[in-house]
């Protein structure tokens, strides 16, 4: 479980990416550029990743982030028979006209991908809560990637918290 408060819990900035996603508060921020405080606390003090669309970042520019390897031996972590056992809980929030896109991809580590979620566009002003399931045929040990891109609205952003594997992974 990776709640942001104190540091990235594991989770890893891609080198082959155009920029990164940034730990922050609503605290710190001008209003109107992200949520109005974290998803844990409930608080303008608590700390979630965020990326901004800015004059920085050209839209379409991407900002990857990996969670710790996942080893394709736990099988528990997979669908076993048919039946789904385990996957990845989290709360995004994406707010704004020019928002861009959140793409939420299982990676294995000869870097073959399989998307798993694809949002883009104004997803409204509150954190929404997803769970997506984590399968595989057991042939590699592999990762989930949060893959932010950047839109045309120098205020609109997307932020996650509260990133949880199940007990079973």
């Amino acid at each position: 479980h990776c709640n942001f408060e104190f540091d990235l819990c594991g989770w890893n900035q891609d080198e082959n990416d155009d920029f990164d996603w940034n730990l922050r508060t609503s605290s710190t921020t001008k209003v109107g550029t992200g949520p109005a405080t974290d998803h844990t606390l409930q608080e303008p003090s608590g700390h979630y990743i965020f990326i901004k669309s800015s004059f920085l970042q050209l839209p379409g520019q991407k900002a990857r982030i990996s969670s710790p390897i996942l080893s394709r031996r736990n099988k528990d972590c997979k669908v076993c028979g048919g039946v789904v056992l385990a996957g990845i809980l989290f709360y995004y929030h994406m707010y704004g006209a020019h928002i861009g896109s959140l793409i939420v991809y299982q990676r294995t580590m000869t870097k073959h991908e399989k998307i798993l979620l694809n949002l883009t566009g104004n997803q409204g002003n509150f954190w929404q809560r997803k769970a997506l399931i984590l399968a595989g045929d057991g042939d590699e040990d592999f990762q989930v990637v949060f893959e932010g891109i950047a839109g045309k609205g120098p205020k609109d952003g997307i932020a996650l918290d509260d990133l949880t594997f199940s007990r079973e992974c």
